[in-house]
């Protein structure tokens, strides 16, 4: 195995940055950051920049012209995954939105699937419904939305076990406190999204194991003086980590501001994509359950004017929050690396440290440089 150092570049290993140090890896691992580039080893010298592990996105309804709701199956997956490494995401969880039952279980063969033939950047799965609030529905098909039953918790539980994760939004006011616990205690992430409930509702599924809230301020009842709403409960309990669309269409970037600099620990915001089929394509419109999605200024709606998902990319997400001034590119990219790695368990993720997959890439102010997998390049922006 030949040793390979990357230097020219600082290096973000998703906690701290050092300068003027070497990445080494070998074998498809990372052996270590030094400052001195062992002998022998063969070197890539980067010209500015940082080195950043992959990035780690939690919401990925589709991409490369393709939408996972249209066909979950390994094929699909594989255009997805393939289109969001080449946006800098080496690490995704393909998201099912409201679909029918055996949608859902089509969706959890198929990762299970691509993960056992080596899919690079499958991590898990996340179904997006259809235990939601039809009142706070966004681009969801009401008709499909409903409570959860015995049965739909026997699949989930089952699944949990045949996948490495398995991320689940559902609405406090669709389920029950114990199906929440029986969840989460076979290992389910519940994140808390899609709900029009009460502060006091999105605690008590707090207590009972949720632990993430799904694209904070959308799709969710917002924050009042008398009723804080699930807005309200992220950024008061501790024990919610949260997800963020930073595209200045989805958030204001004020409201970001606010909402970072509100959040109570130990719980987290995150980035993620929200993205759809046209991530990485050229594509001006597609359809979702039958019905027309148009991209146009940045935004993806509905006929109605409603967002369906984001035009967005995990590269311009960090910039934007940079750029707004909303923290600096360091916290920017922990929260597109090592912040959502950790929430889902995903050791080999969202690192730079010695054993971990050498998932990493290179971002200039100008985006998005290049991209590799498992120490070997296989992307370049």
């Amino acid at each position: 195995m030949t040793l390979r150092a990357y230097l020219g570049a600082d290096i973000f290993d998703g906690a701290r940055r050092v300068s003027g140090q070497a990445l080494l890896v070998e074998g498809g691992r990372i052996v270590g950051i030094v400052p001195d580039v062992p002998e022998g080893a063969e070197v890539t010298r980067l010209e500015g920049g940082v080195i950043a592990p992959g990035l780690v996105d939690l919401q990925v309804n589709g991409g490369g012209g393709v939408m996972f709701n249209d066909d979950p199956s390994v094929d699909t997956l594989r255009v997805m995954a393939r289109a969001h490494i080449g946006l800098g995401a080496t690490a995704i969880l393909p998201t099912l939105i409201t679909d029918t039952p055996s949608h859902s279980r089509a969706a959890i063969d198929a990762v299970e699937a691509a993960i056992a033939q080596g899919v690079a950047g499958i991590a898990g799965l996340h179904l997006e419904g259809p235990h939601l609030s039809v009142a706070r529905k966004g681009a969801h098909d009401p008709s499909l939305i409903r409570a959860m039953g015995d049965g739909d918790l026997e699949m989930l539980c089952a699944a949990a076990e045949r996948l490495p994760v398995l991320k689940m939004t559902l609405a406090p006011e669709a389920v029950t406190p114990e199906q929440i616990r029986a969840l989460t205690g076979a290992g389910v992430l519940v994140s808390l999204g899609h709900s029009d409930a009460g502060f006091d509702a999105c605690v008590a599924a707090v207590e009972a194991g949720a632990a993430c809230a799904t694209h904070l301020f959308n799709a969710m009842s917002q924050l009042g003086n008398r009723e804080p709403g699930l807005v309200g409960a992220v950024l008061a309990e501790g024990r919610l980590s949260a997800g963020l669309i930073a595209d200045g269409v989805h958030v204001h970037p004020a409201t970001i501001r606010a909402a970072m600099a509100a959040k109570t620990g130990p719980g987290r915001i995150f980035l993620v994509s929200d993205a759809m089929s046209v991530a990485g394509s050229e594509q001006q419109a597609f359809t979702l359950n039958g019905r027309e999605i148009r991209r146009a200024g940045g935004r993806l709606t509905l006929e109605n004017g409603t967002l369906a998902g984001a035009d967005l990319d995990l590269p311009t997400a960090i910039h934007n929050l940079a750029a707004w001034g909303i923290c600096d590119r360091d916290h920017a990219l922990a929260m597109a690396t090592s912040i959502p790695a950790e929430l889902i368990g995903a050791g080999d993720f969202g690192h730079l440290r010695p054993g971990a997959r050498a998932d990493f890439i290179h971002l200039a102010t100008d985006g998005l440089r290049a991209v590799w997998k498992d120490g070997t390049r296989i992307g370049q922006g």
